[in-house]
């Protein structure tokens, strides 16, 4: 009975589930996108969490996920991702993924939280996105849960509140790692980003930086702000957005 109850009440919370819209990097020249975990995990969680969940982009239309991130990729790398093969395998899941909703046709206040999935095209797309940077800030001064992962982080390098304040101001919050840019430009053989979060991270004298082991997942609140280093950790990150929230 309690568990009706609680699945019940759920279902008045909503997340709105960011990711980016396809781009190409300046310095591989690779056409990027999101990172499938980053989303799809995360998804996942909040459908288990009885919450409703919209997938929206900064520009609207369809999504693309980033090569490496897809298990059918033939490089194998996240051929053990059977959570985004069963959901990009998924005729009714991968629908979701087409003709999103863009930030001009979603609101604030329809939504509880937002979550902001990674990938490399936030590092284009995102950077130096403002219209994007204000709609996060709007969601945190309407108290409300701000959760961002991986290579999203890199808006908390720009995204200021109201009154001038990085949103980061006296936070502690983690994102991609110098170590794993590393490890992810030996892998390629080449340069990927360009620049790494953890770098321009820690100029920032008023907010605290902080990463765990490459690769592990890890993810951090502080008040409404939530965030998770890599692509690893997404589901923790988005356990944490439920128990801000409540089931």
């Amino acid at each position: 009975m309690s568990s009706n109850v609680n699945r019940a009440s759920a279902q008045a919370k909503k997340v709105l589930l960011i990711a980016a819209n396809p781009a190409v990097s300046s310095t591989t020249g690779w056409p990027i996108g999101f990172w499938a975990s980053e989303l799809i995990h995360p998804y996942w969680t909040f459908s288990e969490a009885g919450y409703e969940v919209q997938i929206a982009s900064p520009d609207g239309g369809d999504l693309q996920v980033d090569s490496f991130s897809d298990p059918r990729d033939a490089s194998g790398y996240s051929a053990a991702d059977i959570l985004s093969l069963g959901f990009l395998s998924s005729a009714q899941h991968a629908a979701l993924l087409k003709n999103t909703p863009s930030l001009k046709q979603v609101k604030v206040a329809d939504f509880d939280a937002v979550f902001l999935a990674g990938g490399q095209s936030p590092m284009v797309s995102f950077i130096d996105r403002e219209d994007l940077h204000r709609f996060v800030a709007d969601f945190y001064e309407a108290d409300k849960i701000v959760a961002v992962v991986c290579h999203a982080t890199c808006i908390l390098l720009k995204t200021r509140l109201s009154d001038g304040s990085l949103l980061v101001k006296d936070k502690t919050w983690t994102g991609f790692a110098n170590s794993e840019e590393a490890y992810a430009d030996a892998f390629v053989g080449k340069k990927i980003q360009p620049f790494w979060i953890e770098e321009e991270a820690r100029k920032l004298a008023e907010s605290r930086f902080v990463v765990d082991a490459p690769f592990r997942p890890f993810a951090l609140r502080d008040g409404r702000l939530i965030t998770g280093q890599q692509q690893y950790s997404g589901q923790r990150a988005a356990e944490l957005v439920v128990e801000a929230l409540g089931r």
